[in-house]
């Protein structure tokens, strides 16, 4: 059984906060989507209902589908009308959930307003609240019964169990704690054991289950309380040998005669089951020393041969251990026999399980009918146990070793025992061995001169050439490879660098590549380290630059006066600046404005007015805008992600 893996359960109030939490979102704008928002809102609320109740309900065991024992010992404890009952609410709300959800999607399918699909969203996850909360009742009840559930132990009903049974106070969890590693408590007062108590044992190699049961009176089964309806359907269902203990002592309050009226009074339960009565607290009062009539009522159970009388003494420990080997071996002998016995019929022949069985047995015999002994080496034979004390003991090393001053001291010789082919090979310096051998014997005896003769041929091939390459006979050498190696290193170095450093924001806006201005000597420069010879180009660009100024510097020519930088092509004004010039006036008297100096008195404000303009750019220079004018606004909604069909599946990326 699994019942420890049963989820809690929440109760109403924690039910209603969970589910809607979960519907918080933005609301849309147009009204076809506000009919869905909603409508996703109402139905996914009744899904997360749904689950949950079918989670509850899934989870708790089903009493029809449980053993006997276990669905007779649920109803003793929580009552399998009311347990019933409450799965059922639980179950009825779901269903009742489902119904709210589905009539008011229909509603709001048809809704005209954002209002009206307000107030009935509202009204459906009221009604479904109301429903959560009439279960305020049911849901305490089964986490209750869940928690209850978790602390049961977990007994198998089909595995080797003993059962113990009898008056209160007469030694019962005295006898498991002392054969199992349970741990039950043990009182000198009656009713010390409420509830069940399993303990495990081991017997040749197999588990056994030791089942302690609460104290049963001597009255009438429906006068039972609670505590002693367990032992009696543990007692009814489960297939145990039964170990009924039994007081001689009367320490625990009860008669014998009335111990032996209860045994008789639950008999009934008992059938087809091994019984075994075990007479405790043997060292307080023996056997013997009873009365006879007591003495006969004693003997009288067990006439019928279906009962065995044990006795034992659970305070000194005299008797326990035989009387749990007894009872196991009894009743792995008796499950043996019974599957054997399973596949009899009625009349009477073996049945097909003992058929089978036997059928693939077979003991094999030696040919002729020759009867082998079993064949121990003399050795083996006449060998006697080690004995320390003993002056004509077989020598360990151990003892060689105390003999020469202990460990630290003396070594024990280990390589003396090596089986070796020459018993001269055990001390070799070598110490690798393998088949009699060690690496050494593996050594050709010409090797010193094949070897040198390998050296003189490799040195006269490379006299001759014979490992030079076609690489190798190149005009540069070596280290001129190396340097241009070094030189093409720390160039990619450079530019990887420059990437770097063009990538990294630094609290400014990133300029388009194609946007940057770039001199002519740069372009010169690049193509010079891509090897392109650039003498062409730069005639060609000074002829260019030439034809450019010759209207600009006509009136200064006519005096003979040329600006000698009107030549460099890194001056040179872009295709902007012409167009800027010619959208100014004529006048050549009006100067343009330095918006810089515009109303600044001294330098003093000029550096307080410039650090007021870095705060005030820092905000779009951290959002990446081109300047005060940039007010462009990403789309937060993409089209492709939210128009068109949508089929089942996730649209957040394509």
């Amino acid at each position: 059984m699994t019942w420890k893996d049963i989820a809690p359960v929440p109760t109403a109030q924690e039910f209603i906060d969970i589910i809607l939490s979960r519907t918080q979102r933005r609301l849309p704008t147009q009204i076809s989507r506000i009919r869905a928002f909603y409508t996703r809102k109402v139905k996914f609320t009744q899904e997360t209902c749904s689950e949950k109740f079918g989670a509850i309900v899934s989870s708790f065991p089903i009493l029809t589908d449980q053993h006997p024992f276990h669905r007779d010992l649920m109803n003793i404890l929580y009552d399998a009308d009311h347990f019933k009952v409450a799965l059922g609410q639980v179950s009825t709300a779901k269903h009742l959930i489902e119904t709210i959800s589905r009539d008011y999607v229909r509603l709001l399918k048809y809704s005209q307003s954002l209002y009206q699909c307000k107030q009935l969203k509202r009204a459906a996850l009221g009604r479904m609240a109301t429903l959560i909360k009439r279960l305020k009742d049911p849901l305490a009840y089964l986490d209750q019964v869940r928690q209850h559930l978790a602390r049961l132990p977990d007994i198998n009903p089909t595995t080797r169990t003993l059962l113990v049974a009898g008056f209160p106070n007469v030694g019962k969890s005295s006898f498991v704690s002392s054969v199992t590693r349970a741990d039950t408590p043990v009182e000198p007062y009656a009713f010390t054991t409420k509830s069940l108590f399993v303990g495990h044992l081991d017997y040749k190699y197999l588990r056994y289950q030791v089942i302690d049961t609460p104290g049963i009176l001597d009255h009438p089964l429906e006068e039972m309380n609670t505590i002693e309806m367990q032992s009696v359907t543990a007692l009814a269902h489960l297939r145990a040998a039964i170990c009924f203990f039994i007081d001689i002592s009367e320490q625990c309050g009860y008669s014998l005669k009335a111990q032996i009226n209860l045994f008789k009074s639950i008999k009934p339960l008992f059938a087809n089951k091994m019984v075994f009565v075990v007479l405790n607290k043997m060292d307080v009062k023996k056997f013997e020393e009873l009365e006879p009539e007591m003495q006969a009522e004693l003997n009288n159970l067990v006439k019928s041969g279906d009962v065995e009388l044990l006795r034992a003494s659970c305070a000194t420990q005299e008797g326990v251990q035989d009387v749990k080997n007894h009872v196991c071996e009894r009743l792995l002998a008796e499950r043996v026999s019974q599957k054997l016995k399973a596949g009899t019929g009625s009349s009477g022949n073996m049945g097909s399980r003992l058929t089978e069985v036997m059928a693939r047995i077979h003991v094999a015999q030696p040919m002729g009918g020759v009867t082998r002994e079993t064949f121990v080496p003399e050795a083996i034979k006449n060998m006697k146990k080690y004995d320390k004390n003993d002056p004509e003991r077989r020598r360990l090393a151990r003892d060689e070793e105390f003999e020469n001053g202990g460990a630290g001291v003396f070594n024990v010789d280990l390589k003396r025992d090596y089986l070796l082919a020459n018993p001269e090979w055990k001390y070799d310096k070598i110490p690798e061995i393998y088949d009699g051998k060690n690496v050494y014997d593996y050594v050709d005896p010409d090797i010193d001169a094949k070897l040198a003769a390998l050296e003189e041929e490799e040195e006269r091939l490379e006299k001759e050439g014979f490992y030079k390459s076609d690489s190798d006979v190149g005009d540069e050498s070596e280290e001129e490879i190396l340097q241009k190696a070094e030189l093409i290193r720390e160039k990619h170095k450079l530019i990887r660098n420059e990437a770097k450093m063009r990538k990294s924001l630094k609290n400014r806006a990133m300029i388009p590549r194609k946007s940057l201005k770039k001199s002519f000597s740069q372009l010169e420069d690049h193509l010079d380290q891509l090897g392109v010879d650039t003498q062409e180009i730069d005639l060609r660009g000074r002829a260019a630059v030439r034809e450019t100024r010759g209207r600009s510097v006509g009136a200064r020519s006519r005096t003979g006066t040329v600006d000698p930088d009107a030549m460099d092509v890194d001056n040179a004004p872009s295709a902007r600046d012409r167009l800027r010039s010619q959208s100014r006036p004529r006048d050549r008297s009006v100067m343009a404005t330095n918006r810089r100096e515009d109303g600044v008195t001294d330098e003093l404000v000029r550096t307080k007015v410039e650090r007021q303009a870095k705060l005030a750019q820092r905000k779009m220079n951290r959002m990446a805008r081109q300047g005060e004018a940039d007010r462009h606004i990403g789309a937060t909604m993409p089209k492709h992600l939210f128009s068109g069909k949508r089929t089942i599946g996730k649209t957040s990326s394509r």
